[in-house]
């Protein structure tokens, strides 16, 4: 009997997430060293986490034969300051991602509606299938979310809508204004799962705790592997009403975040002076990104976060001719495929991968 006839059939069709490829693997494939490779694939944070963070994760591991606070106590009474919401209206995941796949687990029926914009998170989809869901891509004008066309889209049988801002992998965000306005316009049958991986790359985010205390059904979810630079300990959070977190908790599995993740965090939410100058440095690194691509003629959309989209007329042959110069980007599938998403790195790394891009214009031009 083939194995794959004991598999439950949504899995046989399930896409998988594609993530890009080690440092160490594309210097081996290229003949180069791993010091000459720049990974500005994966919005990572270029000057890493807080000092004060990774002396927190350091301290943890002296007790990392133990298992860690399985309700995530010290780090859950911080980000209740932080917001200054009580502790039962927030969760950790493994990731914000595990997150979203709680919310499916939790909500998600066969034939339920899940509706997102068709350049958002690859994950939004992904969940949306391996739960038995429908999902319903919104078109975006200007690669940028146009509520008014998600409002249309609902029916009776919409269950959930996902809203990052910024946006990944196109940077766009959508004003304070524009998502109170749809928050006010939603049916009360629809759970918005408000993405805020982003968040603290803007000056100003949207503060939805307001609508979240009024009973919108919002659950908003945070990262510690963006700004915070801790994306290799895997943590984020989301905060909601009560009654949210307490569904969530339910299909939460126990331990999902490790002692250090815990620890780490601690420290980087206790180092807000961090959090800032990362912000004011990637702002720097943005304008430098956004004056080089100007001077090499080559488009790109205007970004709220920690990565610019930038049009190349093929972003495959541009991804594989930069990998060949130390330069690791992402190329985007479908509508998307004449873009690289590239991070912004210091800026070192930033002048280098608009060396790389101007050595390889001609060969762009020719394919």
């Amino acid at each position: 009997m083939n194995l794959r006839t004991l598999a439950n059939p949504r899995i046989l069709d399930q896409p998988t997430y594609t993530p890009g490829k080690p440092s160490e693997l594309v210097a081996d494939e290229y003949g180069l060293s791993v010091d000459e490779i720049i990974k500005l694939a994966s919005n990572e944070n270029p000057w890493g986490a807080s000092p004060n963070a990774i002396r927190s994760g350091k301290d943890a591991l002296k007790s990392v034969h133990l298992y860690p606070d399985g309700s995530g106590t010290a780090l859950i009474k911080k980000l209740s300051e932080k917001f200054k919401l009580p502790n039962n209206q927030f969760i950790l995941g493994n990731g914000s991602n595990e997150i979203i796949e709680l919310l499916g687990h939790v909500f998600l029926e066969k034939g339920d509606e899940v509706i997102f914009g068709e350049h958002a998170f690859a994950v939004y989809r992904l969940v949306t299938i391996l739960m038995g869901g429908t999902p319903v891509s919104v078109e975006m004008p200007n690669l940028k979310h146009d509520l008014e066309a998600f409002l249309v889209s609902i029916t009776d049988r919409t269950k959930i809508i996902f809203l990052p801002s910024p946006n990944n992998p196109t940077g766009t965000a959508n004003s304070n204004e524009e998502i109170l306005h749809f928050i006010e316009n939603l049916p009360d049958h629809v759970i918005l799962c408000f993405d805020e991986a982003y968040a603290e790359y803007l000056e100003s985010p949207t503060d939805l705790i307001p609508s979240i205390n009024s009973g919108k059904k919002i659950i908003c979810l945070r990262t510690f592997s963006k700004i915070h630079g801790l994306a290799g300990l895997r943590l984020g959070y989301g905060y909601g009403s009560p009654e949210m977190i307490q569904l969530l908790q339910k299909a939460r599995q126990p331990f999902n975040a490790n002692s250090i993740a815990q620890s780490a965090a601690i420290g980087a939410l206790e180092d807000e002076s961090w959090v800032i100058q990362c912000r004011r440095r990637n702002l720097i690194g943005l304008k430098q990104m956004e004056t080089g691509l100007g001077e090499l003629g080559l488009s790109f959309i205007e970004s709220s976060a920690n990565f610019i989209l930038v049009q190349v007329g093929n972003g495959q042959r541009a991804f594989d001719e930069l990998q060949k110069q130390g330069v690791i980007t992402r190329p985007l599938p479908n509508k998307l495929s004449q873009y690289l998403r590239i991070s912004i790195g210091t800026e070192i790394e930033n002048e280098k991968a608009l060396h790389a891009l101007a050595q390889i214009m001609s060969s762009l031009a020719s394919a």
